[in-house]
Parts: structure tokens; sequence; C-alpha cells
């Protein structure tokens, strides 16, 4: 069984920073793309970044100039840097990835439980 745990979240004013972690762990050969969506209340869940197993990344035009996507093979984690954080950017903060449990298998994608990021004026 996969589980991805993520933490970071929390309560920070505007301009602030956060860093949320997601970790996946349990039985897999390998961990593929990995990355970050988030849904505030009322909205549709949305992607946020992205990374590849190589560092590719990508990222949501309207926060590129304020989150970065990192990842730390060795340990199956990514992370995603947020700085200048606005009220907008509140939300329920979800990490997915994308998991060949079985070698020979197609990837699975694994949500994580979801961490609350929220930003006050």
């Amino acid at each position: 069984q996969v589980q991805l745990v993520e933490s970071g979240g929390g309560l920070v004013q505007a301009g602030g920073s956060l860093r949320l972690s997601c970790t996946a762990s349990g039985t897999f050969f390998s961990v593929n793309a990995m990355g970050w969506y988030r849904q505030a209340p009322g909205k549709e869940r949305e992607f946020v970044a992205s990374s590849t197993s190589g560092g590719t990344t990508n990222i949501l035009d309207s926060v590129k100039d304020r989150f970065t996507i990192s990842r730390d093979n060795g340990k199956n984690t990514v992370y995603l840097q947020m700085t200048s954080l606005k009220p907008e950017d509140t939300a329920v903060y979800y990490c997915k990835a994308a998991v060949r449990v079985v070698l020979h298998e197609k990837n699975q994608e694994y949500w994580g439980q979801g961490t609350q990021v929220t930003v006050s004026a």
C-alpha cells in the first residue's frame, strides 16, 4: 500500500512563506511524477505544480513567480516552497503522485489527505 503524507500547512499572514512537504511511503518500485493541487472553498481543485523524477517542472502561471517545486528522489519527497503568499492562496493543498507499484505494471495515482493553508490579509 502506498501512502502520501503531507505536512507544512498552517496560518500565515499575507506576504509570508510556507514550505509544504509530501513523502511517499509504503512498498513500491518507483515514484514518478509528483505534484501539488489545491482546492479553495467552493471552487474546483486546481493544478499548482508538478515535477517528474528527472526534474522537469511545471507550475501554474499565476503562482510561477512565487512558488517553487522541488523534490528529493532519495526520500520520495516533493516540496512546494510558497513565498509572498496572498489571501487568494488559501486552500487545502493536496499532493499527488504517480507510483509504479510493480515494475512491469502501469503507474497508479495516489493522493494525500491534504494540508490546509490559510493566508490572512
